[in-house]
């Protein structure tokens, strides 16, 4: 399962290994369209958190300026800090705005269903449920099929798994899809027919 987050070395990886290091440019490039300081905030607080100090990168957040606390790279900064922290009540709540002030932006919908198929409340139906409109909304967007196959997968639907990690294999990169899956322990039983693919 993937979701957008911050880029961050193999060594800050090694015990974190939740955040998603192929999804830096996004992030960094809505980080680069705010100006200082609160451009330095943001990136102080992805550093903070790739060294592990999730307290560090919540200062640095509440150090932006009140009129970009709500701009969407601070929202999937604090999104990424909430998933680090498994605080997955308050991460769903985030992207319930993500969702609410930038519906056009696939980070909201993926974070959503990430956050709920953790919460006490939520589960693998919920995220479901919630990611699927953005199936149709995004299709060309791999995560979300990707992420959709492995919810089937996980709740032993294999046929409806395999459909979505095809279609998730043809709107990204196989080599790297099909890598991806096979270290994704929601799509295990399927890893005998993706090393076919």
């Amino acid at each position: 399962m993937r979701f957008f987050a911050i880029n961050m070395p193999d060594w800050a990886l090694a015990s974190r290994p939740m955040l998603d290091t192929q999804r830096v440019s996004p992030l960094l490039m809505r980080v680069q369209l705010i100006e200082p300081p609160d451009s330095h905030h943001l990136s102080a607080a992805l550093g903070w958190l790739g060294l592990g100090s999730a307290a560090e990168a919540h200062a640095e957040l509440a150090k932006v300026s009140e009129e970009f606390q709500h701009h969407p790279a601070t929202l999937e900064v604090r999104w990424t800090i909430c998933a680090h922290e498994r605080k997955w009540g308050d991460a769903l709540e985030i992207a319930r705005t993500e969702i609410a002030l930038a519906p056009e932006d696939a980070s909201g919908w993926l974070h959503r269903a990430y956050a709920l198929r953790r919460v006490n409340e939520g589960g693998l139906p919920q995220a479901w449920e919630a990611l699927l409109p953005a199936a149709e909304k995004f299709p060309e967007e791999p995560v979300i099929p990707y992420n959709l196959a492995c919810y089937a997968c996980q709740m032993l639907q294999l046929d409806l798994a395999r459909e979505w990690l095809h279609r998730a294999i043809a709107a990204g990169n196989k080599t790297e899809l099909k890598k991806m899956a096979l270290a994704d322990d929601d799509l295990k039983p399927l890893w005998s027919e993706i090393k076919e693919l």
